[in-house]
């Protein structure tokens, strides 16, 4: 059964004036390696309770969403998309009308377990765990290094239908990215007959320019928070060097001094942190150098990333997951790519390949880690990725995956799996769900039963970990890549928030 929303009702939950206040009694491990008398060390796993308070603020502000790349297919696709919803837009397919929706999603299309009802499982919308921004809602804008309208831009992109193009063209011809900050050094050199749109000076002036582009914006709009996402080409690594950016002061310094070695990513995400707005890194690049992650947390301002997962990785991170928890043993995943939108063209670049290699390549490493049994330290399977650039398929991603595995006596297991992604319109509600989640998250204080005040989470927002391939997390976190994990940790919040108990799918009541 499926039902639209609900109330929690219980003495660890008050719905205040304002807010929703919740107890949450955090059941953990501590494990201990110590000396037993006459059995020498031995690890000890001992089980403990830690009492959590949650505030969360009711009040729904209204939003703004800023995209560095809005004119890029992820960027117009999303806006069109949102403006399809609001309006109510259906068109023709060459198989039925469509109507417009927000399949993808997982905080307006996937539902949560609330418990059961004469013997049936209840169901509801993700979205009805706490109060969240209707997507309808936001006001979009950004910045692009091209100045083509996002009309021109959905028809240059060839994502959406022709007939909703169409309807979709006189809300969005007006609409003009602002300049851009655009670097050819970090980006591949097929770009540059795009860049007609351009953030002109020193590194410093264009910062200065981002932070007023944000300033006006807000105002402009009248909105109360605006969230930053960066969905922009991949750029490449940027050297992370003592002196330059491995600490905030030389990092300020840096760019006072104009040097040539931080990336566009970097300047918007310093805008952000120093204008204290969430910033999201949407591509694979090392955008959150040392002293940028020191200057988040040191300002309590929001930064996620990195790289949307999507596709091939998503899958990836469920099927590894799946084939190292039955205990069979990985030991080659070959991972082919071709796409022919302007990211694989920019991704046709040896430099901005590697960035994307990185992200795409660590993210089965933590499953691997979780078995000794049939990993021996240090031991990893041989992980390959190719993305070739072929223009003729445009934004229809062709994803080819071949994974080996070891399995009783000696045996192997070969899985071979296809997936056409259609890339923005997978990516484009990973971008809706994340400024969504950053959001929230701003609206959230907790504080420990040891703690005095209410806090924030961390700045560094692992909480976005789900929907990105190279999760970002704060120094000494352990980072986790598997798909079931990521998502419960993220529903378990919220449904600490409300005083539910964390989904542990036991269901004793019918054992």
């Amino acid at each position: 059964m499926f039902i639209e929303n609900f109330k929690v009702e219980s003495p660890n939950v008050e719905y205040r004036d304002g807010e929703i206040h919740s107890v949450y009694n955090y059941q953990t491990t501590e494990l201990v390696h110590e000396n037993r008398k006459g059995f020498g060390y031995q690890w000890t796993v001992k089980p403990k309770s830690v009492k959590y308070e949650f505030r969360t603020q009711t009040h729904v502000p209204k939003l703004g969403v800023m995209l560095v790349g809005w004119g890029g297919n992820n960027g117009c696709t999303l806006t069109g998309g949102v403006i399809a919803n609001r309006e109510g837009i259906s068109w023709a397919t060459k198989d039925k009308i469509q109507q417009a929706n927000y399949f993808g999603s997982l905080t307006q299309a996937s539902s949560i377990r609330v418990g059961s009802f004469n013997g049936e499982e209840i169901y509801a919308p993700f979205k009805s765990l706490l109060p969240m921004v209707n997507p309808d809602d936001i006001v979009f804008g950004g910045w692009d290094i091209s100045n083509m309208n996002l009309a021109d831009a959905m028809t240059r992109a060839r994502v959406l239908d022709i007939d909703l193009q169409k309807q979709l063209r006189p809300y969005m011809e007006h609409m003009v990215p602002l300049p851009g900050i655009y670097d050819p050094d970090f980006i591949a050199a097929n770009q540059d007959s795009r860049a007609n749109h351009i953030i002109k000076g020193t590194k410093k002036e264009q910062v200065d320019q981002v932070i007023k582009d944000i300033r006006e914006f807000k105002k402009k709009n009248k909105v109360e928070k605006v969230v930053v996402l960066w969905t922009g080409n991949t750029e490449r690594y940027s050297n992370v060097v003592v002196g330059l950016n491995d600490t905030i002061e030389n990092l300020l310094a840096a760019v006072e001094r104009d040097e040539s070695e931080i990336s566009p990513s970097t300047l918007y995400a310093l805008a952000c942190v120093l204008e204290q707005v969430p910033f999201i890194n949407g591509s694979p690049q090392n955008t959150f150098v040392p002293g940028l992650i020191d200057l988040a947390i040191k300002n309590n301002s929001l930064i996620g990333g990195d790289d949307f997962k999507s596709g091939q990785t998503k899958i990836k991170s469920v099927l590894v997951d799946f084939l190292v928890g039955a205990g069979i043993k990985p030991t080659s995943i070959v991972s082919y790519n071709h796409l022919g939108n302007n990211d694989g063209m920019n991704l046709s670049a040896p430099q901005t390949f590697r960035s994307k290699e990185i992200s795409k390549s660590n993210v089965v490493d933590d499953m691997v880690a979780s078995n000794g049994i049939l990993f021996e330290p240090g031991e990893h399977p041989d992980h390959v990725v190719v993305i070739k650039y072929v223009p003729y398929v445009g934004d229809s991603k062709r994803a080819m995956d071949e994974y080996t595995s070891e399995i009783f006596m000696g045996g192997t297991n070969t899985i071979v799996m296809h997936n056409t992604c259609e890339d923005s319109l997978l990516a484009a509600p990973i971008i809706l769900d994340l400024v969504l989640l950053a959001e929230l998250s701003t609206r959230i204080q907790l504080k420990g039963e040891d703690e005095d005040k209410f806090h924030s989470f961390h700045p560094v927002a692992t909480i976005l970990s789900y929907l990105t391939k190279a999760p970002l997390v704060p120094p000494g976190t352990p980072v986790v890549n598997a798909l079931s994990k990521q998502r419960a940790m993220l529903e378990n919040i919220m449904r600490a928030c409300v005083g539910l108990a964390p989904e542990n799918n036991m269901i004793l009541e019918y054992k």
